[in-house]
């Protein structure tokens, strides 16, 4: 009889806890969403790096991911040390994104631009600063850079985190919640990988340069909106 307990009481638990773990789940890949869908300059970036070589940009992909999944985890842990440690210096790590993201758009619109009567026409496909975009370990290692210095994620993720209180310290929960926001995060962003592989597999390469051209147009602008209000 006491067997049979068990047995029941084990069946009811178990369905239990799983349902619990399903809300943090949903919450995590709600908040990896949310940092991931904006069309910002990293998904600019990623889907011109997709033009150039999916290998490299699915590579580049997991990397901003992976800083998406560590900011959330850091955030989980320590959100209220995250959100009064790193707003005060905020707007100083804002500057410093908008200077290197300002200098790759400078780079990347030179690298697009017209050839002088006589010269070799530039290569469509010229790399970004860090290496070939060929180089998946290159292209994965740069963008965990870029997507670093950007503290609006760490900040979004401490908001999260923050509101939602003890829920997720728990270690189940806290772990549901990043598996969504690592999973979502990275879907996302390999999602954008097959649309600018697709993309480059279907315009000639004079349409190919014009979209450089706007794309670094819109890194650029991008890194003077992150800029302002200055420090």
């Amino acid at each position: 009889m006491s067997d049979l307990s068990v047995s029941e009481l084990s069946d009811l638990i178990a369905p239990s806890a799983a349902g619990a773990l399903v809300a943090p789940a949903v919450s995590g890949a709600v908040a990896g969403l949310g940092v991931a869908m904006p069309m910002g300059a990293m998904s600019v970036l990623l889907l011109q790096e997709a033009m150039r070589s999916r290998r490299a940009a699915a590579a580049a992909a997991a990397g901003i991911a992976v800083v998406d999944l560590g900011y959330a985890a850091v955030a989980t842990v320590f959100g209220p040390w995250v959100a009064a440690h790193v707003g005060p210096v905020e707007a100083w790590v804002r500057l410093a994104a908008a200077a290197v993201l300002l200098a790759i758009a400078a780079r990347g619109l030179r690298a697009t631009r017209e050839p002088v009567p006589g010269a070799p026409a530039p290569p469509v496909t010229a790399p970004v600063p860090g290496g070939s975009g060929g180089r998946a370990g290159a292209a994965f290692a740069r963008y965990v850079g870029l997507t670093a210095v950007n503290p609006t994620t760490a900040l979004y993720f401490a908001a999260l985190t923050t509101a939602q209180g003890a829920s997720l310290r728990s270690g189940a929960a806290g772990a549901a919640f990043l598996t969504g926001v690592g999973l979502a995060s990275l879907l996302w962003q390999q999602l954008l990988v097959v649309v600018g592989s697709l993309a480059a597999s279907r315009i000639s390469d004079a349409v190919r340069v014009r979209t450089f051209r706007l794309g670094y147009g819109l890194v650029a602008a991008y890194a003077l909106t992150i800029a302002f209000p200055l420090p």
